[in-house]
């Protein structure tokens, strides 16, 4: 799903290769000077850089939420501790790589000064990047993305109401997922950006509460696991 993305991008960081050097000290000094970015950044300090990369961050890849575990638990496994070995490649794929390529991308483009934001930013920049190409690539990529993402939190959201209420919730809660999936592709998207931030705050209050509870037994069977490898 993410190959033909991250080759695009790839493509147009090394022919850029110049650039490079240039584009890390940018980064590295705006992150630590609080230094006003332009366009839909305008006026951000290093608090609002945090907090934005936080709450993006927990977006691309969940962690610390407690949702993908959900997937993970129906995975067919003898060790629970391989198969979180596994879940830790989420983080390197989707914030590490992809969020990284898409940010190399954006900020050797002009289109970060032009005030757009979102996949229309992201868009502007492949398509500089690669005349003709580049915008079909995001166009590609967000449709395979946005599709995954609306099959995977719509098992998750089942599998919590199912254990809430019961089997009787499922064909319910499949009507109205339907129904609300248009709701969501046609609100204001800095609305949409912030509910997603604050469910997001409360899935990951209680269960960072829960790991650090549970983390003597995950620690336990971690060193276990090593030991008989």
């Amino acid at each position: 799903m993410s190959l033909i993305y991250i080759i695009g991008g790839l493509y147009i960081i090394v022919i850029n290769y110049n650039q490079i050097p240039t584009i890390f000290f940018m980064i590295i000094e705006s992150a630590f000077t609080g230094t006003a970015a332009s366009g839909g950044f305008a006026g951000a300090t290093i608090w609002m850089a945090i907090r934005f990369g936080v709450s993006r961050g927990v977006f691309s890849n969940e962690a610390g939420l407690g949702s993908s575990p959900i997937a993970h638990a129906a995975a067919r496994t003898n060790s629970p501790i391989k198969q979180g070995s596994v879940s830790m490649l989420e983080p390197l794929i989707d914030t590490i790589i992809v969020c990284s390529i898409t940010a190399f991308v954006i900020l050797l483009s002009q289109s970060w000064l032009s005030g757009v934001n979102g996949a229309a930013l992201t868009s502007d920049a492949y398509e500089q990047g690669l005349p003709l190409f580049g915008k079909y690539i995001v166009i590609f990529g967000l449709v395979l993305f946005a599709f995954s993402t609306i099959i995977g939190w719509s098992y998750y959201g089942e599998k919590c109401a199912e254990f809430i209420f019961g089997n009787r919730i499922i064909i319910p809660y499949r009507i109205f997922w339907i129904i609300i999936i248009p709701v969501g592709a046609v609100t204001e998207l800095n609305l949409v950006w912030l509910i997603a931030d604050i469910m997001n705050a409360l899935m990951a209050l209680p269960n960072l509460i829960a790991l650090v509870l549970l983390s003597p037994i995950v620690f336990k069977e971690t060193r276990a696991y090593l030991k008989n490898e």
